[in-house]
């Protein structure tokens, strides 16, 4: 047998029958750009409702011979045998290929399984035996989803940007489409905080470029980052942009997507988990909880916060999460007290969330800055302030 890829796109398709097996090869038959002609006697509900969408035709009856008329390919799927026979047969004197989903021996071609990823796709035969062809199908979409499998292109194509949130630094916190993105890759241009361990995965001639920032320096400005992300793309590569966390949650990738745009290129962002919801439920805080908050506030530590800003956040209520706030920690206590709120209200700061070195720092607002310091909490860090500090039993190492 050989395998093959149709190019059905506006070309005529014939399916014979109306149940669920029928409306089943309907959809990915017209999924795929076929124009597709169901015959049958009566049309199931699902058939009904693709009819009456415009995504099929119609012909109420049985098939004949001027219905193949033009037709490119058949599937034959009545859900009588001997029909689909019957159906097969005229295909054959039509030199056309016919498809019989319930019975594959019968026909003159097979239908595999298959696995589409983007622009990839694989189909698996077994021989007829379609139960272990799917099985073996969602293997390799494992495969292709754990971003081990081979994806680099080698054919010429224009370059592009792809922003990956890699969540909190845990490889196994990346979503599937991160993890695939990144295999292929052909630069990748990472922050400090992102998981660095998935780097190990990827060929040897990938480039990495490490623009990663501490607290206080920041070797590589946001514009020069901006300025590698295009012209690597622009040279013809698929650049990902490694991040820490989710790329729209304080983390500059709207900034790097607009640069993209302006300079012509096509960007992609994947989602990543934020730090500022996954770090503290690392420690075991929850960022909303029915009786403690249900309301959460995300800033960064980084903003320059007035009397204003630290009034209008201390009568928010709520939990209020800082990222990126350890050396502003002071005088955010201070001003969340200066604008009234409670003294008394729990503050956890959880350092190096989803590492082996993770640690939980916690003491009351009015307390927080002294205790951290003598605790040395560095960077980096993600500030909880509210009652879901002491809502559910602590995990992990907690310093008082």
């Amino acid at each position: 047998m050989q395998p093959l890829h149709l190019d059905l796109r506006g070309r005529a398709v014939v399916v014979a029958g109306g149940g669920p097996t029928a409306a089943r090869c309907a959809r990915d038959l017209t999924a795929a750009g076929a124009d597709v002609l169901v015959v049958a006697v009566r049309l199931c509900e699902d058939l009904h409702e693709q009819h009456g969408a415009g995504r099929v035709r119609w012909r109420e009856g049985t098939v004949g011979g001027a219905d193949l008329v033009g037709a490119w390919l058949v599937h034959a799927a009545t859900g009588d045998a001997d029909g689909d026979a019957a159906v097969a047969a005229l295909a054959e004197q039509h030199h056309l290929w016919c498809v019989r989903p319930d019975a594959p021996a019968g026909g003159t071609a097979v239908e595999p399984a298959v696995v589409r990823r983007d622009d990839v796709v694989v189909s698996v035969g077994a021989d007829g035996d379609t139960d272990r062809a799917r099985a073996l199908a969602v293997h390799l979409g494992h495969l292709l989803d754990s971003g081990r499998a081979p994806l680099r292109r080698h054919r010429p194509r224009a370059g592009r940007v792809v922003l990956v949130g890699g969540g909190p630094g845990e490889p196994e916190l990346m979503t599937l489409r991160g993890r695939r993105r990144l295999a292929e890759a052909d630069v990748v241009v990472v922050d400090r905080l992102a998981p660095t361990g998935v780097l190990a995965e990827l060929d040897p001639d990938v480039e990495v470029v490490d623009v990663g920032k501490t607290a206080g320096n920041h070797p590589v400005p946001q514009e020069e980052i901006n300025r590698v992300l295009v012209d690597a793309a622009l040279a013809g590569r698929t650049v990902v942009r490694l991040k820490g966390g989710d790329p729209y949650v304080l983390g500059r990738g709207g900034e790097e997507v607009l640069a993209c745009r302006a300079a012509g290129v096509e960007v992609e962002v994947v989602p990543g988990v934020t730090s500022a919801f996954a770090v503290p439920a690392a420690a075991g805080i929850p960022v909303t909880h029915r009786g403690a908050a249900r309301c959460v506030t995300v800033v960064s530590g980084h903003e320059d916060l007035d009397g204003d800003d630290l009034g209008a956040l201390a009568q928010l209520g709520g939990t209020l999460v800082v990222l990126m706030g350890v050396a502003a920690l002071e005088r955010l206590a201070e001003g969340l007290l200066a604008a009234g709120r409670d003294p008394a209200t729990p503050v956890a700061v959880v350092q190096d969330g989803w590492s082996p070195q993770q640690r939980t720092t916690t003491a009351p607002l009015a307390d927080i800055a002294r205790v951290a310091r003598t605790a040395r909490v560095r960077a980096p860090a993600v500030v909880v302030v509210g009652d879901v500090v002491d809502a559910l039993a602590p995990t992990g190492p907690r310093t008082r």
